[in-house]
């Protein structure tokens, strides 16, 4: 089977699995740029390709030939991540007897700490928007949202008022691989809701709206925190992931157990959790060679 046949195959495979629009996307590109290089090794053109020609040398010189440009070690996991799924759904189709990844072994990845906002940082953020305009308002209820509930940006821009259940605080979003869950939402942030769609004097379903009066975007909110971040002289790059990430961080200084942060946070995984219970360890650790006079060696060194 040529190539372009067996992706496509994979392709509709992975929509059937509700997988985004992003990730099918993500794992196209990864996979194109694979059968070019592939092609090129076996002296071929890419439409002449076929699934049947690639061994696990090929793929070894694949990665290594991406780590002499300097890819990163995530990317090329990322890469192989996708090989590792297309031949695996080759092989599970039988249009393939032997997986040409199965012997490729995966690049070990250092665990990088994400990064938060301390409570006071916070605070000026959430104190940043002019609430007395429309705008400013919704700028509020996006912030109040990201932190107050720990949304990711996609499920925030796509949330609906039918989505709202203010009057018990929570709130319905749509996850990772179109799974659902419930998170409650903070009484700082019924009030912004109530507040900006009070000012608003449409009835359209969609919660957030740009100045055009259609649903705001993911790159949309980027520019929001970009300039409310810049308002109040923050230093550091704040992207709408580390509100994510400090919703977490503060919830488990706050005490809670990781299960419900993770419940909350809708990993599938607690590990993917886990990560946090690290980052709040890494800080005591800081604190705690900062202050304490015996952790800053013998006197006189």
């Amino acid at each position: 089977m040529k190539m372009d046949e067996a992706l496509s195959l994979f392709s509709g495979h992975q929509y059937s699995q509700n997988r985004s629009e992003l990730t099918v996307a993500a794992y196209q590109t990864d996979l194109v740029q694979f059968f070019r290089f592939a092609a090129l090794e076996l002296g071929l053109e890419p439409e002449t390709l076929t699934v049947d020609l690639i061994d696990v040398y090929i793929v070894r010189g694949f990665l290594g030939v991406m780590a002499e440009h300097g890819l990163t070690r995530k990317s090329m996991a990322r890469k192989l991540a996708a090989l590792r799924s297309f031949f695996k759904f080759l092989c599970r189709k039988e249009i393939l007897q032997i997986n040409p990844v199965q012997r490729v072994a995966s690049p070990k990845l250092g665990r990088k700490l994400p990064h938060f906002l301390y409570l006071d940082q916070m605070d000026g953020l959430l104190h940043a928007s002019d609430c007395t305009s429309l705008l400013g308002s919704r700028n509020q209820v996006i912030i109040e949202l990201l932190y107050g509930s720990g949304l990711r940006v996609s499920e925030l821009v796509s949330l609906d008022r039918e989505n709202l259940d203010l009057e018990i605080g929570l709130i319905r979003v749509l996850g990772k691989g179109s799974k659902e869950r419930v998170v409650p939402v903070t009484d700082y942030a019924i009030k912004a809701i109530g507040e900006y769609l009070g000012m608003r004097k449409d009835h359209h379903k969609i919660l957030l709206l740009n100045y055009k009066g259609t649903r705001l975007s993911a790159r949309s909110v980027r520019r929001v925190l970009d300039k409310l971040v810049a308002q109040i002289s923050l230093e550091q790059h704040v992207n709408p992931h580390m509100l994510r990430h400090s919703f977490a961080t503060h919830m488990l200084d706050g005490g809670a157990d990781l299960r419900s942060v993770q419940e909350l946070l809708g990993h599938l995984k607690l590990s993917s959790t886990q990560i946090y219970t690290h980052l709040t360890r890494e800080r005591l650790k800081k604190v705690y060679a900062q202050a304490h006079p015996r952790a800053k060696g013998p006197i006189g060194q």
